[in-house]
This record gives structure tokens, C-alpha cells and sequence, in this order.
């Protein structure tokens, strides 16, 4: 197998861990609620939120470590993060523990998200760096599948201590991806860079190319660097248009209520009427589709190319969303909705989900991609955060705001997603088939 092939699989499998530890949490709502006797606003905050908000923390100082230690390093960092948050998680003992290994975990995720998409653009060509940047978010997806599988099949595992299994069960894959990454090399962009280790960048170049193209591509890499400050200030007029463009697929990306669906897959299902474990099964089908969904977006990706999926996506979106209200409001039928819930989640991860960590990874230019890359992440777990803190406040079966009108929920995504579709089709660069170096002149003209 090809080494660029390799390198990219082992660095992806960070999205592994990414997703199973987001989603792990659904199968443990309900016990943790009923064990802590949580109230909504201390539930949203403490327990489903938490790890969103150590997300936020990772995100925003993800860039530092990334530039610092280097991609690899951090990398491996994370997964030390990853298996802590894991053990802590399961043998937390009262709710104030658990949200503090729950952070920990996020804090991985979020570090995760930045390092990880920029290593993978950082080692590809122009020609698969769709393809296998999207590898990110198929190990992503893959693990949101697992932890619903895994929730469900430890369901009634070991009776009130399941939940404490659900979370204990990602060590493992922490720990594999931990080793696993000992062996990949450090970014050649950033060894130029970061390094001024031109003789270290080249090796890695000739592993990947020919010596000739290695040399120029080397080349072209240190040219680029010519024309910038080695650590430049984000914040900068001329790099107004790709702030936007970071901010804004980050923006549209939460709110159309993906985490919304995904942390709340199972009482969603129960509004449904699709309860009790068979929510859990019925959560599967839902990370089976967001899947084979994915698979499907990436290897698009570097054909139809970003802007396409989007634009495809949104519309998937809009439909599906306001079916799904109107499945609520009129009273439908559980079965439709639930397959209207799965065309929500197809239209995501064709489009959203396939695109946005490889966009925002390419975006920005060499000198400032670290911080680019946590700038655009920060604000999709900004507003990650915000949706699943205030999601018990519409949601609580006995409190919520919404919970005899959800419908509303939807309605509001939909429209939003209607914003999206306008968008990409108004403002949205293509960038597939394109060099770093040459979506740097263009995005910051």
C-alpha cells in the first residue's frame, strides 16, 4: 500500500476516536440522569456538554502545540488524552469527576480536529487530498457507528454499571491508535517551516515522490514561505476572506442540528416512538447510514469537488428536515420519521461531513494553518457546544420548552440550511485540484 496511503490511514483513526467519543455519551444520558438525579440545566451543562466545551478549549490552543511539538507529537498526545479521558470517565464516582475526564476527552477531540486534517493536507498531492483528508471523517463516522453498536450491545452488559462500560470501552482503540502513530514522519511543511529543516523535509518528500519532484516540490513549498512572515498574525485584512469562509462552514455546519440528532439519537427516537433499547438498535441504523453516506461524499470529493457537496447536501437537508417536523407535528408515524431522520443524516455526511475538515485544512495558507485550522474548528464546537448545553431546556420530557412541539426544532435547522444552500452557491471558492501553495495566492488576493 502506498506510504502516503498508510500515513494518512494511521493520523485519520484520531477521527475514530473523535467520534466514538462524542456520540459514546447518548447510551449514558439516561443512567447518568437517573443515578445523579441531575436537573436539566445541571445535566446540559455537566454532563452532555462538557466534553463539547473541552472541545472549544482543545480547538482554540490546538494551533500552539500543533506548531510547537509539531503535527506528529501532537498526535500522539492525543491519544494519551483520549485513554485517560476513557478510564477517568468510567470510574468517575460523583458527576463533578466525570465532567472533568469528560473534558479531558473533548479537549483530545478538539486538539484532534485541528492536527490530524492539517497533517493529512500537509502530506498529500493536489490531486488526493479530497480523498484522503476525507479519510478524517470516515474514521469519524465509523466511530459514531461503533459507539452506537458498542451502547447497544452493552446494554443490560452489566445492569446499573453499563454506562460505565460504554465509556470505559474506548481505552482500547486509544491506546492502539497511541502506538500506531509512533511510526508515521513529521510533516514535511511543517519541518520547513517550523524547523528550517530543509534536509529532514526533503527525505520525507522522497519517500512520497521522486527525488526531481521532491527537490521542486520542496521548492515551491519554501517560495511560498518567501512571501510571508514565518508566524504571521491571523487577524489581517488580506486574510479576511478565508476568516469568513472558515467561520461560516463551521457555522452552517452546527446548525443544522447534526450534534443535535447525533447526542439525542436515542430520546429523539423515544419521541418517535421508537423507545427503550430498540432506540439504541434504531440509533445504529443511524450511524450505518451516516457511513455509507460518507464513503460515498469522500470518494466525490476530489470529483464533483467541495462547493458541489454542499450545494447537494443543503438541499438534502432542507427536505429531509422539514419532513421530519412535519412527521413530529402531524403525527406521522414512527417508521417515517425515523427514515427521514436517516435522509437528514445521508444529506450531512455526503455533504458537510465529507467536506468541511478537508476545506477547512486547505484553506489557509502555510504560515498560518494552525491557527487558521483552530480558528474555523473552534467556531463548529463553539456553536457545538452551545446547541447540546441548551438542547434539555427544548428537550426534558418533564421541563422542556419544546417537548410537546419539537417540530419547531427542525423547522429552524431547515431554514437555516436554506441560508447554507445560498451560500455555497453565492460565496463558496472551489478549491479541489488545487496546491496549498496555489489556494494561497487565490484566497488572499
Amino acid at each position: 500500500m502506498n506510504k502516503i496511503v498508510v500515513w494518512s490511514i494511521t493520523v485519520a483513526l484520531a477521527g475514530f476516536l473523535f467520534g466514538f467519543d462524542t456520540v459514546v455519551i447518548s447510551g449514558a444520558n439516561e443512567p447518568i440522569k437517573q443515578l445523579w438525579d441531575t436537573s436539566p440545566l445541571f445535566h446540559g451543562t455537566f454532563i452532555m456538554s462538557m466534553a463539547l466545551w473541552g472541545t472549544v478549549f482543545g480547538s482554540l490552543f490546538g494551533g500552539i502545540p500543533t506548531n510547537k511539538l509539531g503535527r506528529k507529537k501532537t498526535l500522539f498526545w492525543i491519544g494519551i488524552l483520549f485513554f485517560i479521558s476513557a478510564i477517568g470517565s468510567a470510574l468517575a464516582q460523583d458527576p463533578y469527576s466525570f465532567s472533568l475526564f469528560r473534558f479531558i476527552g473533548g479537549v483530545g477531540v478538539g486538539i484532534s480536529s485541528v492536527a490530524a486534517p492539517i497533517y493529512i493536507s500537509e502530506i498529500t498531492s493536489k490531486e488526493n487530498r479530497g480523498k484522503l483528508g476525507g479519510l478524517y471523517q470516515f474514521w469519524l463516522v465509523f466511530g459514531i457507528l461503533i459507539a452506537f453498536v458498542s451502547n447497544w450491545l452493552l446494554k443490560g452488559f452489566d445492569g446499573a454499571n453499563d454506562w460505565r462500560w460504554m465509556l470505559g470501552v474506548e481505552a482500547i482503540p486509544a491506546f492502539i491508535y497511541t502506538i500506531m502513530v509512533l511510526k508515521v514522519p513529521n510533516s514535511p511543511r511543517w519541518l520547513a517551516l517550523h524547523k528550517n529543516d530543509d534536509t529532514a523535509a526533503l527525505k520525507v518528500l522522497e519517500l512520497i515522490h521522486s527525488k526531481e519532484k521532491a527537490t521542486e516540490q520542496l521548492l515551491e513549498i519554501k517560495s511560498d514561505l518567501g512571501h510571508s512572515k514565518k508566524s504571521e498574525n491571523l487577524f489581517q485584512k488580506k486574510y479576511s476572506r478565508i476568516l469568513w469562509l472558515g467561520f461560516l462552514i463551521a457555522f452552517f455546519n452546527q446548525l443544522s442540528g447534526i450534534n443535535f440528532v447525533l447526542y439525542y439519537a436515542p430520546e429523539i427516537l423515544e419521541q418517535a416512538g421508537l423507545g427503550g433499547k430498540e432506540s439504541l438498535f434504531n440509533s445504529i441504523s443511524i450511524g450505518i447510514v451516516n457511513l455509507l453516506f460518507t464513503i460515498i461524499g469522500v470518494r466525490l470529493l476530489d470529483k464533483l469537488g467541495r462547493r458541489q457537496l454542499i450545494i447537494i447536501g443543503s438541499i438534502g437537508y432542507i427536505i429531509s428536515l422539514v419532513m421530519v417536523g412535519l412527521c413530529f407535528q402531524m403525527e406521522l408515524g414512527s417508521t417515517l420519521t425515523l427514515v427521514f431522520i436517516c435522509s437528514f443524516v445521508a444529506s450531512h455526511a455526503i455533504g458537510q461531513g465529507a467536506v468541511i475538515w478537508v476545506f477547512i485544512s486547505e484553506i489557509y495558507p502555510n504560515s498560518i494553518r494552525a491557527y487558521g485550522q483552530s480558528w474555523g474548528v473552534s467556531v463548529h464546537w463553539v456553536f457545538a457546544a452551545v446547541i447540546t448545553l441548551v438542547t434539555p431546556f427544548f428537550l426534558d420530557a418533564s421541563e422542556g420548552v419544546l417537548r410537546n412541539a419539537v417540530w419547531y426544532i427542525y423547522y429552524f435547522f431547515g431554514a437555516m440550511m436554506v441560508l447554507q444552500l445560498i451560500w455555497a452557491i453565492t460565496k463558496m471558492p472551489e478549491t479541489k485540484g488545487i496546491s496549498l501553495e496555489e489556494l494561497s495566492k487565490r484566497l488572499t488576493k
